[in-house]
């Protein structure tokens, strides 16, 4: 398809689907990005997020840049002016890449998908650019300006020093950033933000050194730094750079530091605002992953497409083969180990394209019992190899849930999979099913749990990672696919060890309705 068409199908596509994309756009700024957006007025948000949308579609379609930046300069000064972040405005941009990808996925072919794809990435590469500068420059020239402001009143009013000298420190009490004056490496002064972000008392600060609230693995790049005189020793201009900063519990977190040398108290000091960015941080690897995962995605198709057709040819070959009268003992046993391991690796092949393509979830009421039921009765000859006995435990008067019951199952396999491969020889698995509250709202409440061996503490948050696995069989996707039904029903999944031994995993999925 040449580029003039994929232009204007990609045109068409935004013009259909604008005040869709719009609706959903002002939806997820009211419930998915904190409580300023949703303090903000309902038709504010349409109007900034018409705005972007335009912006954004002047870029994607026309190349023209205009519309986008006049939107910066109006969104930047908006958000200053109410207080956000640049981390709040930055989440709200990355919205429109989150639901229109989705949609691309579901609207386009392949190569055209990506082509969008594409696109959308540049665009918000270039929006987010353009506006952390812009939001990072005026925020510093209000800044700025307000000193200078300082500075003349402190001049014009020698009589009210005091005052003004009060006026600055509660101005630098009440920013949400740490600011600290550190003299001799020793601190002398720091707001209450500074002591909030490293959770020590404001009595316990005065007097500690600053490198007791930087992390070991950052304290050689410190004392560099100090040393090179860019935090202590010399007046040069100040230069922001990042490191890890040491909590009271002995957690660490990304922050960036912007500090220079300057009279305090008549004696060289240095002053340094220190920022929390681990947001920041968190949204960048975020962003990375979900490149590695869309890679991952595309490559998995490709690959499932070329490699299923040849598995469905051998294992129908091979049931034929099977047919033939004059295979007997071994030879027969060794056609039914290769069905049985095509079987496997079709298994696999699904997995691994439940993991690349979106869930297009389907609910309907359903009864979670019977649901689990059926799935054990399909695994009913796996249960006998071990001798493992299932035990229910039934909350009374159980309400239907909104389930895909297809995708719940899946879900449910899986773990009951994993459970029989964790139980020993006449165990029993056990499952619960019942309802919890959580934040004054239902959710059935679905526990399985084995009597093997647990998981280990190092591995609870590894077993969530795509692709990890400690067997020696499997694809590391059962656990990952399982979460993500489970996150795409509204609920989550929590993984720990029971108080009696063995593993347990508990879904959590919203009930619905009073």
């Amino acid at each position: 398809m040449d580029q003039n068409t994929q232009s204007k199908e990609m045109e068409a596509f935004f013009n259909n689907h604008r005040q869709g994309i719009i609706d959903e756009w002002v939806r997820r700024l009211q419930s998915q990005t904190g409580l300023k957006y949703a303090a903000r007025p309902l038709e504010e948000l349409i109007e900034t997020v018409t705005d972007a949308y335009d912006g954004n579609c002047g870029v994607l379609l026309y190349g023209d840049y205009s519309y986008i930046d006049d939107f910066i300069d109006k969104i930047t000064r908006l958000r200053l002016d109410a207080g956000f972040s640049l981390s709040h405005v930055q989440m709200a941009f990355e919205l429109f890449r989150e639901i229109v990808i989705p949609m691309f996925y579901q609207s386009f072919p392949l190569d055209q998908f990506l082509e969008a794809t594409v696109r959308v990435n540049r665009c918000l590469a270039y929006t987010i650019h353009q506006f952390s500068d812009y939001f990072q420059t005026v925020h510093e020239k209000l800044i700025r300006e307000h000193n200078l402001q300082l500075k003349r009143e402190v001049k014009r009013r020698t009589a009210e020093l005091a005052e003004s000298e009060l006026k600055y420190k509660t101005l630098v009490e009440e920013i949400n950033d740490g600011y600290v004056v550190v003299r001799g490496e020793k601190i002398v002064f720091a707001n209450p933000a500074f002591a909030r972000i490293h959770g020590w008392s404001m009595d316990a600060v005065m007097g500690a050194k600053f490198y007791d609230f930087v992390a070991p693995e950052s304290r050689d790049k410190i004392i560099s730094v100090y040393n090179r005189g860019m935090i202590i020793g010399k007046n040069v201009a100040p230069k922001a750079f990042e490191y890890m900063r040491l909590t009271i519990d002995g957690k660490t977190y990304p922050t960036e530091i912007l500090a220079r040398v300057t009279q305090y108290d008549n004696h060289l000091s240095t002053i340094a605002i220190c920022r929390d960015i681990t947001e920041r941080v968190r949204m960048e690897k975020k962003f990375r992953e979900a490149e590695r995962m869309a890679t991952i995605g595309q490559i998995t198709t490709s690959l499932s497409h070329e490699v299923r057709n040849p598995l469905s040819a051998i294992k129908l070959n091979l049931q034929v083969i099977k047919k033939n009268a004059m295979f007997k003992g071994n030879d027969e046993r060794r056609i039914d180990i290769s069905v049985q391991e095509v079987k496997r690796l079709e298994r696999i092949l699904q997995e691994l394209l439940d993991f690349a393509k979106p869930l297009n979830l389907k609910f309907q009421p359903a009864d979670v019992y019977v649901r689990i039921c059926h799935c054990a009765e399909l695994l009913d000859e796996k249960f006998k190899e071990k001798s493992i006995t299932v035990k229910f435990n039934l909350a009374p008067a159980m309400p239907e849930v909104p389930l895909d019951t297809e995708k719940f199952q899946q879900a449910i396999m899986n773990l009951l999979l994993n459970a029989i491969d964790a139980s020993p020889a006449s165990g029993t698995i056990h499952i619960s099913i019942g309802i919890a509250w959580r934040n004054d709202q239902r959710y059935a409440a679905i526990r399985i749990q084995d009597e093997g061996a647990g998981i280990p503490p190092e591995l609870v948050k590894e077993i969530q990672k795509p692709f990890f696995t400690t067997k020696t069989r499997g694809t590391g996707l059962g656990l990952t696919n399982t979460e993500r039904v489970v996150r795409d029903h509204g609920g989550w999944l929590e993984i720990g060890n029971a108080k009696a031994g063995g593993a347990m995993f508990v879904l959590m999925i919203p009930v619905g309705g009073d």
